[in-house]
């Protein structure tokens, strides 16, 4: 069973929250109780795919034994060949999904939500590297992290130590009422968003594009309209998603961060990045470009901070396309916001001196429409429909 896909998916997570919501409202821990909640959800997700719950339980054995192998080793020793190695091994499982089915063995080690819990169990190893998590992780704390069922599929991608003050903190009748306003109020959105305004605009401009109006449009027509309503369609579709997860999150007492912050009205590309998947750009930001940045300047092997940061940024961009897929067009994808990020750096250093671009409200809204423009062709690019 795919997560948010059905009904029946929403109306047995409902039926099994009951008993937590019964205790928020009464101001007692439910804690243990969502572990369990969790356990059953998974079981019903993977129900109907041997092979992925095979892969689940050998990713989640080999997590578990290199962040509590490397906590324990850090606490003697801090070797950056052994952190390094730590990092490669985390992130294998996700190099061979993306790898393999290049080599025809797509199947062999998928599973729903790879690339989100590598993420998690990543950015653990950092932290404890970093000396952010010194204290010893207990193992149940450490799999509910791991695999918080709303959060399995699409993200949002948490932190573990926002995650563990949320677990170990009982909210009061009162927090908690908010907490299930919230939730049910994030919910509600999610259904407008993916199963309205996307199911809309899939249905009535998609589809509709592609099965009749190809040859009655003329090919900008065409691809103006897709470009368009596809980012459209993404939008929707995947806000919903993280609606969902972060509604019922707040349900079981866990605060899951926003992933969306009103995209469309960024007034540039790096405020962009700042609004759309906002966890994982932050992601990128601080476990990729921020230690690449770091690591330049500490070892002085670039001495110009404008180059490490392009660099950076090149590297961030591509990293995060080809983490979508080796297909050529989201490497493009990639390259094509790296382009974007950098030549906006530029232009805001040359601004800085020249002040051509004055800062008021009719610039800012001829910003929001440049930028609105530039990162609907990006989508396209990421659709892969450009190139067909």
């Amino acid at each position: 069973m795919i997560p948010f896909e059905s009904f029946y998916f929403f109306f047995i997570v409902g039926i099994l929250l009951i008993p937590s919501i019964i205790m928020g409202l009464q101001g007692k821990a439910s804690r243990k109780y969502n572990m369990v909640v969790t356990i059953i959800m998974l079981a019903i997700i993977f129900a109907n795919s041997l092979l992925g719950t095979i892969s689940l339980l050998i990713f989640t054995i080999w997590q578990v034994v290199l962040v509590k192998g490397y906590i324990a080793y850090r606490k003697k020793a801090n070797s950056t060949a052994i952190f390094c190695i730590g990092i490669i091994a985390s992130i294998m499982p996700l190099i061979l999904v993306k790898v393999l089915p290049i080599l025809g063995l797509n199947h062999l080690f998928g599973f729903l939500g790879v690339s989100y819990l590598t993420f998690k169990a990543v950015q653990m190893i950092m932290e404890i590297r970093d000396g952010l998590i010194k204290s010893e992780i207990p193992l149940a704390d450490f799999l509910y992290f791991l695999l918080f069922f709303p959060s399995l599929s699409s993200g949002p991608i948490d932190r573990w130590r926002r995650f563990q003050k949320d677990v170990h903190t009982v909210p009061t009748k009162e927090a908690y009422r908010e907490y299930l306003y919230l939730g049910i109020n994030k919910i509600f959105r999610g259904f407008l968003y993916k199963f309205i305004i996307a199911f809309l605009i899939h249905f009535y401009i998609i589809v509709q594009l592609l099965e009749t109006h190809y040859f009655e449009l003329h090919p900008v027509q065409y691809h103006l309209l897709n470009m368009y309503s596809y980012s459209l369609y993404l939008f929707f579709d995947f806000a919903g998603y993280s609606a969902f997860a972060i509604g019922i999150s707040y349900i079981m007492g866990i605060k899951t961060p926003e992933n969306f912050h009103l995209p469309f009205i960024s007034r540039n590309i790096k405020d962009f990045w700042n609004r759309w998947h906002m966890t994982l750009s932050f992601w990128f930001r601080d476990y990729v470009y921020m230690r690449f940045a770091f690591w330049m300047t500490k070892k002085k092997w670039i001495k110009n901070r404008v180059t490490i940061s392009n660099l950076g940024y090149l590297m961030l961009f591509l990293l995060m396309g080809v983490w979508h897929g080796l297909a050529p067009h989201y490497i493009v994808y990639g390259l094509y916001h790296a382009c974007l990020i950098i030549g906006f750096d530029f232009f805001d250093r040359w601004n800085k001196k020249h002040k051509v671009w004055p800062k008021n409200k009719f610039t800012h809204v001829v910003a929001v429409i440049i930028t609105f423009h530039f990162v609907c062709f990006g989508f396209y690019i990421f659709s892969g429909n450009l190139f067909y």
